[in-house]
Formats: structure tokens, C-alpha cells, sequence
């Protein structure tokens, strides 16, 4: 990536100075902007590479080499760490930045996946379960997982054994369930790093499950939370539950997901709802965003819950969903997105997950 001289950048701003006011502050909000148009990317997440596993939850060679191949021709296809950091930093990012993720660790990965990605030097992570790889006949083992590491795939954390992280064992009270949870993910990094000689302290929760507290405390620990609900990553995204967007099973269609590919994320400045867990299935009365990004098209935002449009109400910088159906039981989410002013036919994007037990207290695959 070019940069420009700290020398470079001296000269610009001494030329600024001898400009009128008006004209600096014009070009200084231009440059501003200019610098901010890449800073976002969209993160992928794929499971299983067959046509022989769950529908929900795969994608067909064939659809998956479609995607690679796409993703070759017109995407700057970067390491997961390389867009992290970069948001972390707020550092630019090409306009076109993307990266891919894999849940579990599916031999299938490696037998159809992986051949794909070398064939075009695409970097990828895989979240893996540490106490099942080698313990089930479609899992990795841990000489395949050191293999592909020596060809640059990275390796992160998805728990111990893929458990539901909101589920309480009978009796249990919040404290520890908290304990419980936090040492299965920590037990999990230090198998990773036994194993691998790696711990990045990326967790991606299971079923995309997480809750304020869990979220909060794991990023306490040094944790980077990577979720399931949609939309692309920003430099103000919620770094204990970055937003992936799902790409296999009802999602895998290419033409569908060109235009998640192209999203940017929504530069939400404040929100009023942070909560996904919920007690019930009523929704929250309101979530407002506040926007803090003039070239987001409030004007022609739109919400969508369950397929259907949400109402949504528009106040100078802030956006308001309104939610009337019922949560259903198990994952659920509203998406919001709206145009871009400056880039055409690209959208901001932005998801609140909802996560609701059944009758007994647990949370359904």
C-alpha cells in the first residue's frame, strides 16, 4: 500500500495554510473524505465446501469456485488480520478490500475449498473448534491444520466444542455461566496456540450467539468478537461482535451476494438498542442509529425484518426502525441499509441481531 511521506504531508498542510478558510476547510473535509472512502470491508463466512452436508450451512464446489473467482476479477481479497488491524487503526483500506471466513473446521474445507483458494492466492481464516479437530471423521486434523498454516491459512477461535454460548445448565446463576463460557473460550486459545503457535484472540460465537455481557467481557480480555448478523466491518463497528455476512446455503446465490459484497459499512456514530439476547419475543419498541456520515442517503434508507419491510422514520442524522411482528424463536435480525451519495449503486449497511429461547431456556441449531 503507497503512503505518502510524513515530509509529503508537511507541504500539503503548509499549502493549506496560505489558502482562504473557506477553501481550506473545503479541501480538508474532501481529503477527509477521500481517506475514509475504503475504510470498511465486508467479511465473508462460509461452513461447509460439498453438496453433500446440510443445505443450510454449504455451498457447492462449483457455486464456491463461481465465488473465488469473482471475488479474483474484481476484489482485493485480504487477510482477516490485515483488515483488522487496518479498522482498529482507522487506517485506509483499498475501496474494494474484502475478506473470507470459514466456521468449523469441515475436512471438506481443505478438499474443495482450499485448492480453490490456492488456485487464486486468496488469504482466508478458519474458526475451528480445537477439541474436535481430529475427533470426528469430518474434521480437519491437526497435521492438515498445520498444513494449510504453512500455506498461509490462519487459524482462530470458535470455543472448545461449538457449544450454544446463552445456554445455562440447570441451577446455573449468571456469574457462572459467565465462568463457564469465558474458560471454554480461553481453554480454546490456549489449545490454538499449543497447536498452531498462533493465539490471535479472534472469537467467532457460535450460531453468531452473543450477548452484552459475554461480548463486553471477552473484549476486556483482549477478544475481537466476530458475529453472523450482516453488513459490512468499519473503523465503528462494535469490535466485540464484528458483523460477517453469511455466503453459503439461502445466501450462496452470486448475483444476490454482488451487491453485499459492494456494501459499506454504516458509520453509526450512537445506537439506542445494543442488546441482542432477549428475554421474550416481543422487539424493542425502537432502535435509532445516529449517522454521522453525510454521504449516507437517509433520505431513501430502508429496514427489513423476517423478508418484510420494517417502518422507519428519518430526523435530521438519525434513523429510527420500528419492528411490529414478533422475534421468533432462535436467530432473527433487521437489516437497514441506504444508498451511498458519492458511490453509485453501493449501499450502507447495518444489522442488529435478536437471539430468543425456546419454552425451555436453550437456543435452537
Amino acid at each position: 500500500m503507497t503512503r505518502r511521506s510524513d515530509n509529503g504531508k508537511s507541504r500539503i498542510h503548509r499549502r493549506l495554510c496560505r489558502l482562504p478558510a473557506a477553501i481550506t476547510a473545503l479541501i480538508t473535509m474532501l481529503i477527509s473524505m477521500a481517506a475514509s472512502a475504503g475504510n470498511g470491508a465486508p467479511i465473508l463466512l462460509y461452513h461447509h465446501v460439498s453438496a453433500q452436508t446440510p443445505a443450510s450451512t454449504s455451498i457447492t464446489p462449483q457455486q464456491f469456485e463461481q465465488h473465488m473467482a469473482y471475488l479474483h476479477d474484481h476484489y482485493t481479497v485480504l487477510p482477516l488480520i490485515e483488515i483488522v488491524k487496518a479498522l482498529k487503526k482507522r487506517d485506509p483500506l483499498p475501496d474494494n478490500a474484502i475478506a473470507v471466513t470459514f466456521d468449523d473446521g469441515y475436512a471438506n474445507i481443505l478438499e474443495n475449498g482450499h485448492p480453490v483458494m490456492q488456485q487464486y492466492n486468496i488469504p482466508y481464516t478458519v474458526f475451528i473448534n480445537p477439541a474436535e479437530i481430529g475427533q470426528r471423521r469430518d474434521q480437519l486434523t491437526w497435521e492438515q491444520v498445520k498444513s494449510m498454516q504453512q500455506d498461509g491459512v490462519i487459524f482462530a477461535n470458535h470455543t472448545l466444542d461449538h457449544l450454544h454460548m446463552l445456554n445455562r445448565e440447570e441451577g446455573e446463576t449468571e456469574q457462572q455461566w459467565l465462568k463457564r463460557v469465558v474458560n471454554n473460550v480461553e481453554q480454546a486459545e490456549k489449545m490454538i496456540k499449543d497447536k498452531t503457535g498462533r493465539s490471535l484472540r479472534y472469537l467467532a460465537y457460535p450460531f453468531g450467539e452473543y450477548n452484552r455481557t459475554l461480548a463486553t467481557h471477552l473484549q476486556q480480555k483482549g477478544y475481537i468478537g466476530f458475529g453472523q448478523h450482516s453488513g459490512a466491518a468499519g473503523p465503528d463497528s462494535d469490535f466485540a461482535a464484528l458483523p460477517r455476512f453469511p455466503a453459503a446455503g439461502p445466501y450462496a446465490s452470486l448475483n444476490s451476494l454482488k451487491a453485499k459484497m459492494a456494501s459499506l459499512p454504516m458509520p453509526v456514530s450512537q445506537t439506542s438498542f445494543t442488546e441482542p439476547q432477549m428475554t421474550g419475543h416481543t422487539p424493542p419498541a425502537s432502535i435509532t442509529l445516529t449517522i454521522k456520515d453525510s454521504d449516507v442517503r437517509l433520505s431513501q434508507a430502508a429496514c427489513y425484518f423476517q423478508g418484510n419491510k420494517a417502518a422507519v422514520s428519518i430526523s435530521d442524522n438519525s434513523l429510527t426502525v420500528r419492528i411490529t411482528k414478533d422475534l421468533p424463536t432462535g436467530r432473527s435480525r433487521v437489516n437497514c441499509t441506504a444508498p451511498s451519495n458519492s458511490r453509485n449503486g453501493r449501499f450502507y449497511w447495518y444489522s442488529q441481531p435478536f437471539f430468543v429461547a425456546d419454552a425451555n431456556g436453550h437456543y435452537p441449531d
